[in-house]
């Protein structure tokens, strides 16, 4: 496989970007986060925004910052990780036609409520017509947009490619998460998360989009490595199955530096991340990051942007630490996600 390097990123969260340098979290007593709003203006036409959904807006704010800073005008193919697509725009839908009784109505809101509306709308502004593609595989939808980035660089005609992940909340559908208690039912602070001994976390919408090219730049962040998917597995084979994927990489556990870890607070299916804290990553640095930005089935996207940045800046901020041990000069990058206990994600950076 040719190298994959991190040229280019962006986030959007309910968190600020210079959260990373500043380390002062927004703190939250809701168990759904909106994301924070943008500069849109700043780079998106305005008379486009007014029919843009908040995915769409999100997806297209962060491609194009982080096309920007990868100084590329047009990618060879854009790649989408979404669990929930564009779920206002469907609900906006479904509500006119409660209101219309099932009678005629502008079918603008079903048309922009599918999935691929956020791939479809970034390749609309950038002119793009090369490969375009969306993956709507629940919590590995942006693991599954990264394998298909792999594929894609077999090919030498691609030089660069544009990947990402995003998925909004919405006031209706969102809530129903209630129902099978994804949604923690007593209200917290997010900051206290990880000391919840509850069902259920704190739901949020966000994006984060990446350039990525097999041409590493002196502006680059690290090497995107390898990922892998695993539908289901009990915790007794999960030591084994992350060996396996590292020893694939021509990595170990001891040459893992920091290893970010998707745990949520749902005290239900977080022995996953229990398992690994106290055994084979004990005595490695554990980053989660779902307390500061919630939980939603692209969030891994938003560990891929940590990681990148920790990589590139050489430093972890201690806002992100789950234990208090060190690391000086991270090199290799491990993240871990699951989702109620099914779709495990496994991605491994390098820095350069």
């Amino acid at each position: 496989m040719s190298k994959i390097y991190i040229n280019g990123i962006s986030s959007v969260s309910p968190q600020s970007e210079d959260i990373f340098e500043e380390e002062n979290p927004l703190v939250y007593k809701e168990n759904t986060l909106t994301a924070l709003d943008q500069d849109y203006k700043s780079i998106i036409n305005s008379m486009m925004l007014r029919r843009m959904s908040k995915a769409v807006k999100m997806g297209l704010y962060c491609s194009k910052k982080a096309l920007l800073e990868a100084e590329v005008e047009i990618p060879d193919a854009i790649l989408v990780g979404t669990g929930q697509g564009c779920m206002q725009d469907t609900e906006k839908f479904m509500t006119n036609m409660l209101e219309s009784e099932e009678g005629l109505l502008s079918p603008t809101s079903f048309i922009q409520s599918t999935h691929n509306t956020v791939g479809g709308q970034i390749a609309l502004d950038l002119k793009c017509k090369g490969y375009n593609m969306t993956f709507t595989q629940n919590s590995v939808s942006f693991e599954s947009a990264l394998l298909d980035a792999i594929l894609q660089m077999e090919d030498e005609s691609t030089q660069n490619i544009l990947v990402g992940g995003v998925d909004e909340t919405s006031q209706e559908f969102t809530g129903f998460q209630r129902l099978d208690a994804q949604i923690k039912k007593e209200n917290i602070s997010n900051l206290d998360l990880y000391k919840s001994e509850s069902s259920g976390t704190i739901i949020s919408e966000s994006a984060a989009f990446f350039s990525l090219a097999p041409e590493k730049k002196a502006s680059s962040y690290a090497e995107f490595k390898d990922v892998e998917i695993i539908n289901s597995i009990e915790i007794s084979g999960l030591n084994s199955k992350i060996e396996l994927f590292l020893k694939r990489n021509n990595t170990s556990v001891s040459e893992i530096d920091a290893v970010i870890l998707g745990r949520n607070g749902d005290a239900r299916f977080d022995h996953y991340y229990e398992e690994l804290q106290n055994g084979m990553f004990l005595a490695k640095c554990q980053l989660g990051f779902k307390h500061l930005v919630g939980e939603n089935n692209a969030v891994s996207s938003y560990a891929f942007w940590l990681a990148s940045k920790i990589l590139k800046e050489k430093q972890i901020p201690e806002i992100f630490k789950l234990n208090t041990l060190n690391c000086s000069a991270p090199g290799k990058v491990l993240i871990y996600n699951q989702y109620l206990g099914r779709n495990h994600g496994l991605i491994l950076l390098q820095s350069l």
